[in-house]
Order: structure tokens, then sequence, then C-alpha cells
């Protein structure tokens, strides 16, 4: 395999909302941007796109700035390791980089968070976000019965994909109570983009103080278990959507050793993390949905390029958005219960088969790594580290080289091209 080196005056991680307005806003400034993504599409996940779901007028607009001259893009691109305070490796499907940078954004976005309960791992159980992801990629839906469950706005989004794709949404079950949804709901008059789009999201399914108890089958997913206050039920249902609402994307700051505050990347007012080469925006700094990531990437695309003055008056913007996430946290946070679905033999590390039991008896995440391999397959423990960290309260543990699984070739480059270049 031949390495590449590659200096850029900016490097930008993600290439949903926040990545696209970082590069468009550093476009008028700087010479070299590379802006690096693992999908093989623009638009990360809440922009996602795929066969008979065509970019929006909006979308198709961000999606410009990736032919500017100043700007490279590399999709189906993974991020490896950081080989220094200013370079990365990466790797494709054919060959792999080293990347010299003055600036790095980091626009990781977040990522759904996942909670064991008896039966999730049966096929026909997805997340929420999953759902929306196989939907746009073509998953055949019409006719099927779906219920969706778990926590926060994405249920209604996700519902209201599955409707449009032919299937039959039965329950949307939010797991907050009443009073939080209310409380809410109340409010979104500040943010009357996001009103009209609760409004039309709006379904007589939707259940407050609900959630799935159980996902019941053999072999694959033939109805649910659920919980409304007091009251038991069983639906029969084709697919259950699940998910605990989202987590910020922190793997590769936390390796580059940025500082992490409420599980995400801690950023001042100019999206500048706890290292001076490195800002950060959009959902990993924080949930927020993508009206607040756009202009936190425009933020961090200005600062990175030096246009500092054009950054400041972005600020009030950006403000009247954080409001609205902390409205969002403060509402649909998750419920005791819902923490305490899991059964001892029910599965947490799924590509592991690791059962919850083993891992709760463990101390932190590393013994339970040592003791039970859980997190040591395929996914790396993007899903149940995340839980883990939610359910025991585990403090975040820095991850190691390689940051996904690389081929042998590539871990080699670093000592290759030191050689080439002496």
């Amino acid at each position: 395999m031949s390495a590449q080196r590659l200096h850029c005056q900016i490097v930008i991680v993600g290439s949903g909302p926040a990545g696209l307005a970082a590069a468009q806003a550093a476009s008028h400034s700087a010479t070299s941007i590379l802006m690096i993504d693992d999908n093989p599409r623009p638009g990360g996940q809440i922009w996602r796109n795929g066969p008979g779901h065509p970019p929006t007028a909006l979308q198709a607009e961000r999606f410009k700035i990736l032919q500017h001259p100043a700007l490279r893009y590399l999709s189906a691109t993974r991020i490896i390791a950081a080989l220094g305070p200013q370079r990365l490796l990466l790797e494709d499907a054919q060959q792999a980089w080293q990347v010299d940078f003055e600036q790095l954004i980091l626009c990781c976005g977040a990522q759904e968070l996942l909670l064991p309960f008896p039966g999730w791992t049966l096929p026909g159980v997805t997340g929420a976000g999953g759902l929306q992801a196989l939907l746009k990629n073509g998953l055949h839906v019409n006719g099927k019965t779906l219920v969706v469950a778990g926590s926060g706005p994405l249920l209604l989004a996700s519902a209201a994909t599955a409707r449009q794709a032919g299937a039959r949404v039965v329950r949307v079950l939010e797991q907050a109570p009443a009073a939080s949804v209310l409380g809410f709901a109340g409010q979104l008059w500040r943010w009357p983009s996001k009103l009209a789009q609760a409004l039309k999201l709006a379904t007589p399914a939707y259940r407050c103080n609900a959630h799935v108890v159980e996902a019941l089958g053999d072999r694959h997913l033939q109805g649910v278990r659920i919980r409304q206050g007091r009251r038991s039920e069983e639906i029969p249902c084709d697919y259950l959507a699940c998910g605990f609402g989202l987590v910020p994307n922190t793997r590769l700051a936390s390796h580059l050793g940025c500082h992490l505050e409420h599980g995400a990347i801690a950023v001042d007012q100019q999206q500048r993390s706890s290292l001076p080469q490195v800002l950060a925006a959009g959902e990993c700094t924080g949930i927020g949905g993508s009206e607040l990531a756009l202009i936190e990437g425009e933020i961090a695309g200005c600062v990175a390029s030096g246009q500092s003055a054009r950054a400041a008056g972005l600020i009030r913007q950006r403000q009247h958005w954080q409001a609205f996430a902390r409205q969002l946290q403060r509402h649909f946070e998750l419920q005791p219960q819902i923490l305490e679905l899991a059964r001892p033999e029910t599965l947490l590390c799924r590509c592991e088969d690791v059962p919850y039991a083993a891992v709760a008896a463990a101390a932190d995440w590393p013994s339970a790594k040592l003791h039970s391999r859980c997190g040591m397959g395929a996914c790396q423990g993007r899903v149940c580290a995340s839980a883990a960290q939610r359910l025991f309260n585990w403090p975040m543990v820095a991850p190691r080289t390689p940051l996904v699984p690389a081929r042998l070739a590539t871990l080699m480059l670093d000592e290759t091209c030191h050689d080439a270049a002496d």
C-alpha cells in the first residue's frame, strides 16, 4: 500500500450540517480545506439521503460547498488514529493518508443511545434513527406494522418517515411524563420553525409516560410488551424502532485529549476546545438540533480561518438555539425505570454476546472489557460503551489506536513515511 501525505490549512471531520456550515464559512478566507466523512454521501445522519430520498433544496444548497476549489472531500474515509497534535492517519477502501493540519474542526455529530431490554437483539428491532437510515436506503416496510419507542423528538420524525414509506405506525411511545412533554411544547412558540415541525409530525398514536418492556418473538420480532403508566399491554408488530435520545460522538476528541464536560466536547465562545488547534461544532458539543449545529459550524469555520469579527456577530443567534437545547435536555431526561429494564441474561454487548450481569459486576469499563470482552467486537464498543456509561455512571475512557478496525499496512504507515522522508 502506498501512503499519501497531505497538508491542509483546515481539516473538517464530518459533513453534516455543522461540517458543511464550517466549510462554507472557512471558504471565504482559507485556501486549503479537507473534509473527511466515513459515510459514502454527505449530510450526516440528519441529512442522510438515499434511493427515493433526494436532498431538499436547503440541503442541495449546502452541498454546493463540496465543489469549491479550495475544498477536497474524502467520503467513505475513516480516521484511524492521531499521530501527533496536528497529524491524522486516514484510510478508505483503497489507500491511506497522513494528513498534517493547522486547524482541526470536529463536527462528528452524535449517535443514538441504545439501552438493553429483553428481546432488543431480535431481528426487526432497530434504533429510531437507525430505522430512518434503513428507510432512506431502501428498506421495504409497506403494509408492515411498526411501534416507535424511546425518548425525544426523533421518535416523531422516525414515525413520519415510516408512514411515508407505507408502514402502519400503531404506537409512538415517549417515556417522559405528559407534564414534561406539555412543558416542552408550551415553550415552542419561542422557536416558530420547531413549533411548525412539531405540528406537522403530530400523530394520534403518540403516548406519554410509556415504554417498551420487552420485545417478543422467537427468531424474529412478533410483538412488544409495553407499559403506559401502571397499565401493561401486548401489541403485535413487524418492526420496533427504539431509541433513548442521542449522545455526542466524542471518540476522536477524547483520543486527541480534548476536555469533555457532561459527555460532550467542552468549547468556549469561539467553539475552541481545550486544545488550541482543535475546534468543535454541532452535536458533538451537545445535543441541540440542526439549527444550532449550523450556527456553531459557521462560527468555527470563521474562527479557524481568521474571520473573528464575523464570528462575533453570530453569538446571539447561537444563544437563541442553545436555549432550545437546554429545554430539550430538561424535558426529555430519562426516567429511572428505563435504566432498569435489562434482566441479568439480557445481552448488553451484541458483538461478543456478553450479558448484562457480566458487565454490571465490573467496577468500570476497562474491567468490563478485560473480564468479559464487552466492547471488543466489530463495533468496538460504539453501542455498549455508551449504554454502560449511562447505566452504571462510569467515567468515559479515551479510546486507543486504532479508533476503528484498520488494515495492518495502514498501521505501519507512520514508520514507512518517516523512512521515506529520511
